[in-house]
Order: structure tokens, then C-alpha cells, then sequence
């Protein structure tokens, strides 16, 4: 463990884990705990301060989540954001009403005095709100810091207890100075010393792989991205030749995939992998199924059925692991963010099958995509492994919206390959964070050569994201979405038509199921 940590409390928000990365991002280590976790488990963590996280419901509203008892008294710096200020006053004396309207989008406060969580920056900021309650009164030893308009409590404190609060969310990048203010919380409030490094995720993860498996054996489920190859080599560190990792090739990989990684693991790593083709399998259990969910929870124990059955074969394995990562927990409402809202349900999280007879171990449950990779290098992953961009666990039944059929899925193959290659020839695959193609359930008129076509729509999306939880997409260049778009239409036949993406997250999420 490192030498200090600031948790973070977990009130609901869908960007609490964000406010967690931005902690670590600023050298300090940092848990995301229940909102009722108990005064033991945060003090163990060895607190140098606690964030209070947003949230979705109203602080003075019938089963809304309250303040510990131990944390009205605790003798530690605290931050609390949106709800968690909120939460703040009302606990401790003050007011909190419904607003006349609800504040979502940008908005701009102005600081009232020269105060250390907002040392060294303008006095005018431009911040993020999302918010339709306001504070009316605060409580007794605290004042306004920061003001607008509509919110004449943007910012609030209390230096006798080092208690602040602050309506906008700093942890989002729409918040220009966010990342300061966090800054200026851990380091002129808490005292923090900046020691942590994503590196150390290695060491850690690996000792709580120990505790939690014992002797026991260990299957790992390689999909072939970064994530199941990280998972997997701390596994092997931690308990050597007690793990066996099975890949499974269920039809829905991308062209020349599943060659690629079982070549790529055999090659550089000495673990024993198991390639099971299931392909006939998946496709049979997909047939005529086109809702996402559904095809999410089926692929979700088609995978756990399987790797049951290769565990019977393996004998006495008792644990299974796989590479879930903080925005799969979040996205999915899992048990441990049950205040939450469901997003989406990630097959390995959400749709797992309550009668599982092996017990999951999650070495990268609380890591972000960028932890992942240092920490794949710090493995020794090869960098084209690391910097593969990120692949849905159900593969490609969520890229084809509709139906799923062998047909339909070898010609979004053909496209996205077409896709890849081009980005990577005009060196622009490490440019954008995620980037794949979808056939759409649309087909529309066109004309080739001299005669008529009714054709399919495949869809292109690029987005540009520091931490997937939100997302931008990619301006690529128009002459390469031309030739993009060219190479499709001619070399995939069913294809008449390419359309682009230019949808944010949010709204929209990074895949279109």
C-alpha cells in the first residue's frame, strides 16, 4: 500500500470513478468505497482527505443516501462535489431545496476571495454543472468561496474543519481548471507527497490475486485484448503455473484475429492456453436475436458455460478471471455500485449467470484504461498489444445492429479491416483512442456502374477520449474518409453506402449497442 490515499465516496455519480482517476493522475492514490463504507475501511487506506462523489438522487428525499455517522465527525480534510457538498449542509445544518430549474452544461463562476483550493487560478472560471437542487442556507462555519448567477453557492467552506464543497464537477475535462482545483485540494489541503504512479498497480494487484486465490488453481479467459492480457500476466506473477488461460474463438473476432492472438500469447509468454473454436456455438444461440441486452447476457454465459466446461477437463479450478475495468463496473450497475444507473450491461459484469460455478478474481476491477497499458508495460506486453484499441467482449454482435449471421458479420470483417488498415497506413491508429466500423440494419438505394443497387450501410466510428468515460469524435482528414469510404463500397459486396459518426459521449456511448 502506499503511503497515503484520498478515497472517494461513492454517492451515485456516473463519473465517480472518474474523480478517482483524476486523484491518481495527480500523483495520490485513490479507492472508490460504497457511501456507507464503515470508518474502518477507509482508514485503512491510510486517508490523507475524503471526496464526497455526486449523485443522482435529492439529498432531502426519502431513502437518499445519508452521511456516516463517523464521517460527521472525522478529523480529516473533505471535498464534496455536487451531491456530496449538498449531502455537506444538509447533514451538518443548512437548507437544501429543488431549484426553479435544473443547471446542465457549462456555466461560468467567479471566486470570491484569494483561497487555497483556488490558488493560481482566474478569478473567473468556466466550470460543468448538473445539478437541480441548490443549497438555500449553508450550515453553521461555512461560507460562499464562489458564486454565479444561478448558484450563490458554486463553491463553499469551512477552514476550521477544512471542509469545501463545490456544485460544479472539477473531475470532468468541460471544468477548464478542474484538475487544479483537485490539485489544490490534495496538496495545499491534504498535504499530500504525489508518490503514486500507475506502476505500483502491478505490485498490488498481484498480492491481492495471492490473498484471494491461495492455492487454489485458475482459469483466465485471454480474449486478446489488452485488458484479458494484463489480467492474465499478473494471475501468472502471482501464481505461476496453478493458471491456464482458455481463448475462445466464438465467431464475432475481427479478421484474422483469433490467428493473431493465439500466435502473439504462445510467442512471448510461457503460460498454457487453451484455443477452443465455438463459433457454431455462439451463432446458434444468437440466431434471430436483436436486442443488445439479450445479446449481451447470452453471450455472457455462453462464454462461462464454456469455460466451465473447460475447467471440468482442467479439474480442480476454482476461480476464473477476466479483465473487467472501472467504466465496465460502472456502466453495468454492478453489486458494488449498486447506487448506480444501468448504462449498459457488459457481458463479463452484468451478464454473468447467477448459477456460475467458479468464483471470479478481478485484478483490473477498479483500473482504467490507461493504468491498464503502463501496466502492460511494465509487464513486458508488446506495444502493439497494449495499443490495440479496446474490443467489446461480445465482439462483433454488437457492431452488427440487428441480426447476427455469418453473412452479416464476414462483411463488417471485411470493412473494419479495410478501416484499420487506413488509419494505420496514415498513421493515425494511435491518434484515436477507439475506432471500428458497424453494419447498420439499413439498406438504400444506390447505383454502380449503370444499373441499381439496394444495399446495406456500414457505419464508421473514431472517437478521441482520455478516459472513455467521455468521449469526442475523431476529425479525420475528409481525402482519407473518401478513400475509406471508396475501398468499401468496391471491395465489400452488399455494401452502397458509408456513413460517419459524429456523435459525443455523452449523449451517445462509444459503441452503438
Amino acid at each position: 500500500m502506499t503511503s497515503a490515499s484520498i478515497p472517494v465516496l461513492d454517492f451515485g455519480s456516473q463519473t465517480a470513478q472518474l474523480i478517482v482517476r483524476r486523484v491518481r493522475e495527480l500523483g495520490v492514490y485513490s479507492e472508490l468505497l460504497p457511501h456507507d463504507a464503515t470508518e474502518a475501511s477507509v482508514h485503512a487506506l491510510n486517508p490523507r482527505g475524503i471526496i464526497l462523489s455526486g449523485g443522482p438522487a435529492s439529498v432531502y428525499e426519502l431513502g437518499a443516501p445519508g452521511m456516516a455517522e463517523w464521517l460527521r465527525d472525522v478529523d480529516l480534510p473533505v471535498l464534496g462535489i455536487c451531491y456530496g457538498m449538498q449531502l455537506q449542509s444538509y447533514a451538518l445544518g443548512g437548507v437544501v431545496q429543488g431549484a426553479d430549474w435544473r443547471e446542465y452544461g457549462p456555466a461560468t463562476i467567479a471566486t470570491l476571495e484569494d483561497h487555497p483550493l483556488f490558488a493560481d487560478l482566474p478569478r473567473e472560471q468556466s466550470v460543468w454543472m448538473s445539478h437541480g437542487d441548490r443549497i438555500e442556507r449553508l450550515p453553521p462555519g461555512f461560507r460562499p468561496l464562489a458564486q454565479n448567477a444561478s448558484t450563490p453557492f458554486a463553491a463553499v467552506g469551512n477552514d476550521d474543519r477544512c471542509w469545501y464543497g463545490v456544485q460544479f464537477h472539477p473531475e470532468v475535462v468541460h471544468t477548464i481548471h478542474g484538475r487544479d482545483i483537485l490539485r489544490n485540494f490534495l496538496y495545499n489541503i491534504c498535504d499530500c507527497e504525489g508518490d503514486w504512479r500507475p506502476a505500483h498497480f502491478v505490485a498490488q494487484a498481484v498480492e491481492r490475486v495471492r490473498e484471494r486465490v491461495g492455492d487454489e488453481r485458475v482459469l483466465c479467459a485471454l480474449s486478446g485484448g489488452v485488458d484479458s492480457a494484463v489480467a492474465a500476466l499478473i494471475v501468472h506473477r502471482a501464481i505461476g503455473d496453478r493458471l491456464t488461460c482458455v481463448f475462445v474463438d466464438n465467431g464475432l473476432l475481427r479478421l484474422g484475429e483469433a490467428e493473431q492472438v493465439i500466435d502473439t500469447f504462445r510467442e512471448h509468454f510461457h503460460i498454457p492456453l487453451v484455443a477452443v473454436n465455438a463459433a457454431e456455438e455462439f451463432l446458434s444461440a444468437l440466431e434471430d436475436v436483436s436486442d443488445p441486452e439479450r445479446k449481451r447476457k447470452i453471450i455472457g454465459e455462453k462464454f462461462i458455460r464454456i469455460f466451465e466446461r473447460e475447467a471440468c477437463r482442467l479439474e480442480d479450478v476454482a476461480f476464473l478471471a477476466q479483465g473487467t475495468l472501472y467504466p465496465d463496473v460502472i456502466e453495468s450497475k454492478a453489486p458494488d455500485r449498486s447506487k448506480g444507473i444501468t448504462i449498459k450491461t457488459h457481458h463479463n459484469v452484468g451478464g454473468l449467470p447467477a448459477d456460475m460455478q467458479m468464483t471470479l478474481v478481478e485484478p483490473l476491477r477498479y483500473m482504467f484504461k490507461d493504468e491498464v497499458r503502463a501496466a502492460g508495460l511494465e509487464l513486458g506486453l508488446p506495444e502493439s498489444w497494449v495499443w490495440r484499441h479496446p474490443f467489446p467482449g461480445p465482439g462483433l454482435a454488437v457492431r452488427v445492429i440487428g441480426a447476427v449471421t455469418w453473412e452479416r458479420l464476414e462483411k463488417l470483417r471485411r470493412a473494419d479491416a479495410i478501416f484499420m488498415e487506413e488509419l494505420r497506413v496514415a498513421d493515425l491508429y494511435r491518434a484515436t483512442q477507439q475506432a471500428f466500423a458497424v453494419l447498420l440494419p439499413v439498406q438504400s438505394v444506390g447505383v454502380m456502374g449503370d444499373g441499381r443497387t439496394y444495399a446495406d450501410t456500414i457505419a464508421l466510428r473514431a472517437v478521441s477520449t482520455e478516459d472513455y468515460m467521455t468521449a469526442d469524435w475523431t476529425r479525420l482528414p475528409y481525402d482519407l474518409l473518401a478513400r475509406i469510404s471508396s475501398r468499401i463500397v468496391n471491395e465489400v459486396p452488399g455494401v452502397n453506402r458509408v456513413v460517419y459518426d459524429i456523435s459525443s459521449k455523452p449523449p451517445a456511448t462509444i459503441e452503438w449497442e
